[in-house]
């Protein structure tokens, strides 16, 4: 049965060890949750299928976090203890170290028993979960990923461009492009279309109303057929709107033990190599036994007499844990490229840190009241000296007898910072800083775990390992500065009330709002940072450390740019097609030119030339054809007539050559300016300019988030902050998980075309801004 002693004790430990549970599972939840969560509800997918999807990452995340979790709670736990000389009142009454270790042995073995679980049978089943949701749900809204005046080119070998959407379903004046024959290329035009999709039978129908269709052979240039229909059904690639016939692969993390031994025995008999699933199986059990070794490590850390608290543990945590998965994940990587044995590498860290937490658990049982000591030389601090070597002792100023001219000046009495001033921000930029170190480690271990295979695999080396790190730094930066000034305000103000500072300040005539101006001059300072990482330095470093991640990953390049977009819609309204677009030279391969009559959607002229250069500033086109169409009545029939002209070199009427070079970068590689002019090239172009019209709007309203924050932080720490830096922290948590919540949600509407791109880029700003105004008028000053 527990006693007095372990039961305050667990009711210490137990508050940040579920803070810290919950905040490292949201931060290494975060970028799925901005990408899946973002993709499916643009796409409209519902509610419950995305908290289904997002639900099923949970227990991938808690492996990695329960343990880290553990240590952060005895760590806090007893830090507290440690800071309120509580722990020199149990050495008084000859309580050592190791009765301490009873209630935290428990805890551990309830952490253990929770990560075996997670490992052993959560992880595989939900990983293949998600899989499935990820890989299926796209087969109920292929139909609403057409949109208008956009080319869709998802079915293979067809491109579909609509100029505007039917209230009823469907679609007004299509275009449709069909390259499936080797030998000829058809396209059509018709008034009105719709998708058909027959999901019992998987069947996927273009039907296509008053439709017309020209068909070109490119081996055969003098042949050409032209044919009219009332109504066309054209079959369509099912396979695009139906990906799953067997269900997806499972990989390592989604198999059971049993099927990871029967794989790697299947590996092993024809050959292949089997470290993955032998290293897979023992991990499955090394997490759980971290709980004991990190419990360890955290017991001898934080058993103490030092009174920095938990801040100070706080700090100390996230260096225990970035040293942990640095080494594990090392060894993994090892394992992985042959250098160490699969069977061992999951435990090296384990047995490594286990036998340092024990020496350090017996050494502090005998010397507890000692805090462990790093000595630092202080080589630089010098003091004068006479020429016989003795010190310099200090004496009264002298006089050297010059005249000494004294000008006077008007005296301005400009608005500068108190004492009070120059108290609350040094707290405020310790908290600060804690914060920012603490979440560039979450950053940096997660990014390392990830690409530690990759390095001792030999597909990076260690130079371009850090280089990427310090090209992906400043995008990390920019996610952590609000995170940082969230916490700090909290924690700060927090601080002051717990401490009755705030009640002593307003007694001296001092406002909860002057107290406050620090804090704010802080966030207007952090939002400056963002709007200069954004403008001056994220476009650079992002698009280094997106090369350096695809070098290290074996990404091929990106199939999608101006070398090979092929289809553009030009400013009046024509379609151009080409194989090939050099931007260097100006150079087009394989163009072809659709000349509309947007009256009536029928195709005048259609020009097809081999290559075009842009010669003496015109544009030249070479070794092709020109047909014209018209109508004729003959015999009370209306008919098409075509009129076929080749030639050898022809002026072509094309817009200028950087029309054409507008490739599709990612929104976080370009300044503000740069996306600006994208958008309305895409615009131009006739390609979804939606997503990046989000991406501008927030490229306005996402630093001004320090300061909403920091407003919102103020009156609700003044209001509950009894409960000290532990709570502001939660606090901090919470509201960081429901404004990135909410900014992946209206951005997703946003892009998807639900509401408008500057209300899902400005919604979160606006409902957190609300709010912040509302408990600043209320809250008591």
């Amino acid at each position: 049965m527990l006693k007095i002693l372990d039961r305050y004790l667990v009711r210490e430990i137990l508050p940040p060890l579920l803070i810290a549970l919950v905040g490292l599972t949201f931060a290494l939840m975060m970028p799925p949750i901005l990408h899946v969560g973002e993709l499916l509800v643009e796409k409209g997918v519902a509610w419950t299928t995305i908290l289904h999807a997002l639900w099923t990452l949970v227990p991938q995340a808690l492996c990695v976090t329960i343990p880290m979790a553990l240590l952060f709670g005895i760590l806090f736990g007893l830090g507290r203890l440690s800071a309120d000389r509580e722990f020199v009142a149990l050495q008084a009454c000859g309580i050592s170290v190791f009765r301490v270790l009873r209630p935290i042995a428990l805890l551990s073995v309830i952490g253990c028993a929770a990560t075996a679980y997670e490992t052993i049978v959560a992880v595989p089943a939900a990983n293949q979960t998600y899989r499935e949701i990820t890989l299926n749900v796209i087969e109920s809204w292929a139909d609403s990923d057409i949109k208008p005046r956009v080319f869709f080119q998802k079915f293979p070998n067809r491109v579909i461009y609509a100029r505007d959407i039917q209230t009823a379903g469907g679609w007004r004046e299509i275009f449709l492009a069909d390259d499936t024959q080797p030998d000829q290329t058809t396209v059509y035009f018709a008034d009105r279309g719709r998708l058909v999709i027959d999901r019992e039978k998987e069947k996927v129908e273009l039907v296509l109303e008053k439709a017309t269709r020209h068909t070109t052979y490119p081996g055969r240039p003098d042949d050409y057929d032209v044919s009219s229909y009332e109504t066309l059904t054209i079959d369509m690639d099912a396979k695009t709107v139906f990906p799953k016939s067997q269900g997806p692969l499972k990989g390592d993390n989604e198999m059971t033990i049993k099927e990871l031994r029967a794989t790697a025995a299947a590996n092993a008999a024809r050959g292949a190599p089997n470290d993955s699933q032998r290293y897979t199986i023992q991990q499955k059990f090394s997490l759980p036994a971290a709980c004991f070794v990190l419990a360890l490590i955290g017991l001898s850390l934080g058993v103490t007499n030092r009174k920095d608290g938990k801040l100070g543990s706080f700090a100390l945590g996230f260096g225990v844990v970035f040293v942990y998965y640095i080494l594990l994940y090392s060894s993994r990587a090892m394992a992985l490229g042959g250098r160490l044995q699969p069977t061992l590498a999951p435990w090296l860290v384990n047995i490594v840190l286990f036998a340092a937490g024990l020496a350090l658990v017996f050494w502090r049982a005998g010397a507890a009241d000692q805090p462990i000591r790093i000595n630092i030389p202080t080589f630089w601090r010098r003091s004068e000296r006479l020429a016989d070597g003795r010190s310099l002792p200090p004496g009264p100023p002298t006089r050297s007898g010059r005249v000494v001219l004294v000008v006077r000046v008007p005296h301005f009495d400009w608005p500068k910072p108190g004492l009070l001033d120059f108290y609350i921000s040094r707290q405020y930029l310790s908290v600060f800083a804690l914060a920012f170190v603490s979440l560039v480690g979450i950053f940096y271990i997660s990014t390392f775990i990830d690409l530690a295979d990759k390095l001792f695999r030999g597909a990076a080396t260690t130079r371009m390992l850090l280089r990427f790190f310090y090209f992906q730094t400043p995008q990390y930066v920019y996610y952590i500065i609000p995170l940082s000034a969230l916490v700090s305000s909290l924690v700060t103000i927090g601080m002051l009330t717990k401490n009755s500072e705030l009640i002593v300040m307003r007694a001296c005539g001092i406002s909860l709002y002057r107290s406050a101006v620090p804090l704010l001059l802080f966030a207007a300072l952090a939002s400056l940072a963002l709007f200069e990482l954004q403008e001056h330095v994220l476009a650079d470093t992002n698009r280094e450390a997106a090369r350096l991640n695809g070098i290290m990953r074996g990404y091929p390049q990106q199939t999608f740019g101006v070398l090979n977009r092929r289809w553009i819609v030009g400013a009046g309204g024509d379609i151009y097609h080409y194989q090939f677009f050099d931007p260097a030279r100006n150079h087009f391969d394989g163009l072809s030119l659709f000349e509309l009559d947007h009256g009536s959607w029928k195709l005048e002229a259609v020009t097809y030339a081999k290559e075009v250069v842009l010669s003496r500033q015109a544009w030249e086109a070479r070794q092709g054809w020109r047909r014209q169409f018209s109508t004729a009545t003959k015999r009370n029939a209306m008919r098409t007539v075509v009129n076929y002209t080749p030639f050898t070199t022809r002026p072509l009427e094309l817009e200028q050559p950087g029309y054409f070079k507008n490739d599709e970068p990612e929104a976080d590689r370009m300044t503000y300016d740069q996306l600006s002019r994208y958008v309305t090239q895409l615009k131009a172009s006739g390609y979804h300019a939606v997503p990046y019209m989000v991406q501008l709007q927030r490229k306005v309203a996402f630093p001004f988030v320090t300061v909403i924050m920091t407003v919102l932080a103020v009156p609700f720490a003044a209001s509950t902050g009894r409960s000290g830096a532990m709570f502001g922290i939660g606090v901090g948590i919470v509201l960081s998980i429901l404004y990135w919540t909410a900014l992946s949600l209206f951005g997703a509407l946003g892009a998807g075309g639900w509401i408008s791109p500057m209300l899902g880029a400005w919604a979160p700003n606006i409902l957190f801004g609300a709010a912040a105004l509302y408990l600043l008028l209320t809250v008591r000053t």
